[in-house]
This record gives C-alpha cells, sequence and structure tokens, in this order.
C-alpha cells in the first residue's frame, strides 16, 4: 500500500473501525451490567455488545442459536454490504427463511467479539465516557474473557441455554470455551477448523503480526485512532494481512490461481508484482478500510491465550466437561489449524463420534467457503 492511497477511493482511514455517528447499518447493542474481572487482572468498567439477530426467541427461549466469528468478522454474518456494513454478510446464505439456520424456525444471534472493531468494546471505543479512545490502554483479553462477556449479553438477551453453539478458527475457540465452562448452557455444538490450545506454530504466525503492526511509525503505542487520513498504522496491518492470508490459503489453490505470471503489464523485475502479490496488496488494503490495528493486535494475543485445559487439570479433563452433542470437522487442505488439531477434539468430547472433514482446495478458508458441506453439519445437528 505505498503511500497509504487508493487511486480510486483516497487515503486510507487511520482506523477501519465502526464509530460513534457511522451508520449503525442493522446491529444493535446491549451494555453489559457492571465491570467485567479479566483473567489477566483488571476490568473492563463498561461493555457494550454490538450484534445481530434473525428470526424471532421462542416463548420458552429454546430456539436461539449462537454464531461466533472468526479474527476479521464481526456481527454481519448475512445481508448485504450497506451503510454500517462494508462488506457483505461473511456466511452469507447461511441463515434466512428456508436457509440452513431457518429463521422461521431459529433464532439467530451474532454478536461482535470484545475487543473487536465493528460496535463492541475495543481499542477503538471511547473509554470511560470521555470521548477518548482506548487506544493502547486497552487491556489484555483471555478467550475465557470475550465468553464471560458473552455470557451476561446471553443473559441480557433472556437465553438460557442455547440450543447450538457454533463457529470457526478464533470463533471455534469461543465456542468451545463456552460448551467447557457453561456446559449447562450448550445443547449442542458445532466446531470448525478450530483447536483445544493455540500451538506454538499458530502463535509464531501470530507474533509476526503482531510485530509487525507494532513496528508501524504509525502505530503510536497503539494511541493513532484520531490521526488523520493515511496517518495510521496500514503498512503494519496490510504486512500482518498479507501474512495470514498465505497462512488461510494453501499452496496448491495459490499456485493453480497465480502461478508464476506478473500482475497485467508490470514486470516484476522493473520494481512491478507478480500476480499472488498483487491478490495479497488488495486483501491488506481491504482489510485496513474495514478493520482496525489494534483489534488485529488484542484479538490475536487473545487466541494466543487459548487453552482449554489451564487451571483445569488438562485439556482431557476440560473437554470431558462438554454435555453438548457435539460435531467437529476440519478441512482437509488446511495448514493453520491442521486436521490432527481437530481429531483431538472429536476423540476427547463426549458428545462427539468422529472427525469430519470439510474437502477444500481453500485451505484454513475452506470452512468459510464450502457452505454446502457446512450447511449438510448444520442440518445433522439440527434437523
Amino acid at each position: 500500500m505505498p503511500g497509504a492511497r487508493d487511486p480510486v477511493s483516497g487515503p486510507l482511514p487511520a482506523t477501519g473501525a465502526w464509530q460513534e455517528g457511522d451508520p449503525p447499518g442493522r446491529r444493535r447493542w446491549l451494555r453489559l451490567p457492571g465491570p467485567l474481572p479479566l483473567e489477566a487482572g483488571g476490568e473492563l468498567p463498561d461493555v457494550r455488545i454490538a450484534y445481530e439477530t434473525w428470526g424471532r426467541l421462542a416463548p420458552d427461549g429454546s430456539n436461539a442459536v449462537l454464531v461466533l466469528h472468526a479474527l476479521t468478522g464481526d456481527s454481519h454474518v448475512t445481508g448485504p454490504a450497506e451503510p454500517g456494513h462494508p462488506t457483505p454478510g461473511w456466511w452469507d446464505g447461511l441463515i434466512g427463511p428456508g436457509r440452513p439456520l431457518d429463521t422461521d424456525r431459529w433464532f439467530v444471534v451474532a454478536p461482535n467479539v470484545l475487543g473487536g472493531c465493528q460496535g463492541s468494546t475495543g481499542p477503538s471505543s471511547p473509554r470511560d465516557g470521555t470521548g477518548a479512545r482506548w487506544g493502547g490502554a486497552f487491556p489484555f483479553l483471555t478467550t475465557r474473557d470475550q465468553v464471560a462477556a458473552e455470557v451476561r449479553f446471553a443473559d441480557l438477551l433472556g437465553v438460557e441455554r442455547w440450543a447450538l453453539v457454533v463457529g470457526g478458527s478464533m470463533g471455534g475457540m469461543r465456542a468451545l470455551e463456552w460448551a467447557v465452562d457453561r456446559p449447562d448452557r450448550c445443547a449442542a455444538l458445532l466446531l470448525l477448523a478450530t483447536t483445544a490450545a493455540a500451538s506454538a506454530e499458530q502463535i509464531a504466525w501470530a507474533g509476526v503480526q503482531v510485530h509487525a503492526i507494532r513496528s508501524d511509525a504509525h502505530w503510536r503505542g497503539g494511541d493513532y485512532h484520531d490521526a488523520g487520513p493515511g496517518r495510521g498504522p496500514h503498512r503494519g496491518l496490510g504486512i500482518a494481512r498479507r501474512l495470514a492470508h498465505v497462512t488461510y490459503r494453501c499452496e496448491t489453490e495459490l499456485a493453480g490461481r497465480f502461478g508464476r505470471e506478473p500482475q497485467g503489464d508490470e514486470h516484476p523485475w522493473h520494481g512491478g508484482r507478480y500476480q499472488v502479490e498483487s491478490y495479497l496488496d488488495h486483501h491488506a488494503e481491504k482489510l485496513a478500510r474495514r478493520f482496525d490495528a489494534g483489534s488485529y493486535v488484542v484479538l490475536t494475543e487473545a487466541m494466543n491465550s487459548h487453552d482449554v485445559g489451564r487451571g483445569r487439570g488438562g485439556t482431557d479433563a476440560a473437554l470431558r466437561r462438554v454435555r453438548a452433542r457435539a460435531l467437529v470437522a476440519g478441512v482437509d487442505s488446511d495448514r493453520l489449524y491442521p486436521l490432527a488439531q481437530q481429531r483431538l477434539l472429536a476423540d476427547r468430547i463426549p458428545g462427539a463420534d468422529r472427525l469430519r472433514v470439510i474437502e477444500s482446495r481453500y485451505g484454513h478458508d475452506g470452512f468459510l467457503i464450502e457452505l454446502p458441506q457446512v450447511a449438510a453439519l448444520v442440518a445433522e445437528l439440527t434437523g
């Protein structure tokens, strides 16, 4: 992103976060009661969760489904790009009348994760009602903190027990934490391309991405949100996104789509790019327009903290706490969250029978792309 400028759209904003005064879109908000204690110490004094819903909650509350998004997702699971929502739903086609999560039957809820940037409390949010941003002062979060916030959120919605909790990748971490920490509140569980604990390699990839963001001259210790257009940490966020996106896909897909071809009439020997480089540039800029670098850091570090066995006697003991009927699926071409991690979950969760495998040429992102296969898993749990 040379010069942090797009020739059509102009300079990149300092943050792509949703901000007060922006169109609300289809999101709504709930403010949690009281401060939220944090696992690493301290507390968040004021927490607001942005969310979207589809369908109606049954009088007995028995038809609620919780959908939990991955790292750069948000509450906009389905629906068009429109004012307030810069991109279409990230699982568009999964939710609605006659769709796998049929809203004539189910009340579907999707919150923006705590620490995120699309309406929930995070680094880009005002702090303590002063109007000043949290910025670099935003505290360290763990997956358990995020689920603790979602538990209070569910209480406010009037949902005592989820009929189904669905999540992939980071969303799968939270879905698993729900089922381990609140086993009486999850009837069924769908875990996609996720793990019981972040591995050393996953932490390593993530750590490089966080380092890239914090090394950006415009990071300013995380206090950049009120900088002018083009003066946010876009270079660092762009590097993080490029690196992450390579891990989300797989070698055979990249080879088949791009090979060694140059981008248009550009010549890589004379300052030009290969097609695959142009592809990564596109995704880097796209993310900078809809996401926040501070949230990227906070959420990535929360993912690195994920370990369901911590303080619970180890992974096996923690997974034995799950009482939900569970399906665990992985993507056969996933090199970031390999099938061995999902196989462990399927083997150790009492209510899971066997590992399901999503066949895909798209790597880790296959759980987002292979909608018919995901729909079949949803149908198996809800049929």
